[in-house]
């Protein structure tokens, strides 16, 4: 459940490191009544926010549209994240253009100028960090 948060980049930044030590995490959006779930990479901060990448002639993208509400997960050494969002899209040439230099892999398949790149940023986060050996550790971003 999406609950109203206050923005917290040392937060945000926390779930980040968690992400991209993992690698890969897994968004998990939806399609009417049918949850749909793929790997991403990609989280960066900007502003503050902890942001994603993808493209808007993506399934993911028309999802998000229709309904901002997702989850991650990631696992790395025992442990686990689980965030839970609102991905809000950010149009602006400036975030895109971040997002891009921090992932030069990127630049093959988009471009900031593009009519296809997109950047979206978590709003209302409230993530958990859990193991099998200890309590969950939780925060808000």
């Amino acid at each position: 459940m999406i609950t109203k948060t206050t923005p917290n980049p040392e937060n945000a930044l926390r779930a980040q490191k968690f992400l991209k030590e993992a690698g890969t995490y897994y968004l998990a959006t939806v399609d009417g009544d049918q949850p749909h779930v793929r790997p991403f990479g990609t989280a960066e901060i900007f502003e503050g926010k902890l942001y994603i990448q993808t493209g808007k002639v993506k399934n993911v993208y028309k999802q998000l549209i229709a309904n901002p509400k997702a989850e991650i997960c990631a696992f790395k050494d025992g442990k686990w994240i689980r965030i839970v969002c609102e991905l809000i899209p950010d149009d602006r040439v400036s975030a895109k253009k971040d997002m891009l230099d921090k992932n030069e892999s990127l630049r093959s398949m988009y471009n900031e100028n593009d009519d296809n790149t997109i950047v979206f940023y978590m709003r209302n986060a409230s993530a958990a960090i859990s193991s099998f050996t200890s309590e969950p550790e939780t925060f808000t971003f």
